[in-house]
């Protein structure tokens, strides 16, 4: 049987840990791979899978739309187990402990995602809000429409979602951020700069390099000893790894508390996977690990996964020749809504040893190139959607390129190729 199965041998089959996008396209991508054992998937919420993106969008505003994913779960097959949460691993049983009890698994995927980073001593005050799940949305979309104060905690990525919702539904609004700018963690400072003179463009007022130190009804107080009127405060400063069950399990968990795959997202254990935001794996095109938190990442990674877990179940050596056979290594990719503009981001620069502008920072479109030996590693799009997505190519085939064509934003970027140079 192509692809074969474990499930001709046990009932266990495949659980999977997680009911998010990284989770249900594993799911998917099993069936499409063709395996036919049996398929949980374990899910804490009891809401029926959907996509986060919306979240922070058309369900935040009330907005028409369904988050729930498109999937005929009955129809494929999938077990779903909502409700349930995971405690602990056996990997030596196969068992997974969970709230409801254990489940035996011949292959076990971790997809747990990320959980948000707390404000200690704050968040369990009345008022204050974090932006995960739907169940957060619901509850922040009566503040949205009653215009009120609305503090934001954080101006990473999800805090300027978050402010670009608010002051769209009339909010007034103030980001407070630890760092001395936006994006600290994300971007380096020139190019954080443009975009921190967004939230003033849009009415929102930034504060930097401050903390809050206390929220009280109605209002929060600042590390510099001043007060802000607030009668929501929400709170966006990062998200970890949502593997913090795992303790104890013997699985290899990494600094940052990722679960540490290999280049097939195969976790230490035999038999356990990892995808998605809870996981970290080799890249050979960027010479690093990464921790890749973005939807990108975790819809595409399940393929890598399926392959995998279907070649193990194979019983006549024919695998199919397909991801069970490739390392995974895309460039990372991922997209922000904020203040009217749209921004991409593909690849990684931290190695890079040249950074380019195409266009004015000032205006509504530009983009910055990051190179590393005149190879394209990274690109940031505002408004340039071709730059973005010839910039993807380009990052994958590590072509050289000619740096003064990269930084002529009238040169196309597929078309600034240094002469002669295919890779």
């Amino acid at each position: 049987m192509a692809g074969g199965t474990t499930g001709a041998e046990s009932d266990s089959g495949v659980v999977i840990v997680g009911a998010g996008v990284a989770g249900v396209q594993t799911a998917v991508a099993l069936r499409e791979k063709g395996y036919t054992g049996r398929v949980r998937l374990v899910g804490a919420e009891r809401h029926r899978p959907y996509d986060r993106p919306p979240l922070s969008k058309s369900v935040l505003q009330g907005k028409e739309g369904d988050a729930t994913f498109a999937v005929d779960y009955a129809g494929l097959g999938i077990e779903l187990l909502l409700g349930v949460e995971a405690k602990g691993l056996r990997p030596g049983a196969r068992e997974l402990d969970t709230s409801e009890g254990p489940l035996g698994y011949e292959a076990l995927v971790l997809a747990t995602g990320a959980e948000p980073v707390r404000l200690p001593g704050v968040e369990e005050r009345p008022g204050v809000h974090l932006l995960r799940t739907v169940d957060d949305a619901e509850r922040l979309r009566p503040v949205l429409e009653a215009r009120q104060d609305v503090v934001v905690v954080g101006a990473g990525w999800i805090g300027a979602e978050f402010a670009t919702a608010a002051r769209e539904a009339g909010c007034r609004v103030t980001v407070v951020e630890a760092a001395r700018r936006p994006l600290a963690g994300a971007l380096p400072a020139a190019v954080a700069a443009p975009m921190a003179r967004w939230f003033d463009e849009a009415g929102a007022e930034l504060r930097t390099d401050v903390r809050v130190t206390g929220v009280e009804p109605g209002s929060v107080t600042l590390s510099d000893g001043s007060r802000l009127a607030a009668d929501a405060v929400v709170v966006g400063i990062g998200a970890r790894p949502a593997t913090g069950w795992l303790t104890g399990s013997g699985i290899t968990l990494g600094e940052r508390g990722e679960v540490l795959a290999d280049d097939r997202l195969r976790a230490s254990a035999e038999g356990v996977y990892a995808v998605g935001d809870c996981a970290s794996f080799p890249s050979a095109l960027f010479g690093e690990r990464l921790l890749v938190q973005h939807w990108d990442n975790a819809f595409h990674g399940p393929r890598t996964v399926a392959a995998g877990i279907v070649a193990a179940g194979a019983r006549d050596g024919s695998e199919p020749q397909d991801a069970a056979d490739v390392a995974y290594d895309p460039v990372p990719y991922f997209w922000s809504e904020q203040f009217g503009r749209f921004v991409q981001y593909a690849g990684h620069h931290s190695s890079a040893d040249t950074t380019l502008w195409r266009g004015d920072p000032d205006g509504e479109a530009w983009s910055v190139c990051w190179l590393r030996e005149r190879r394209l590693v990274a690109v940031l799009s505002v408004g340039r959607p071709r730059d973005l997505a010839q910039g993807r190519r380009l990052i994958a085939s590590g072509t050289r390129l000619m740096p003064s064509a990269v930084a002529d934003a009238d040169v196309p970027l597929k078309s600034a190729k240094e002469i002669g140079a295919d890779h």
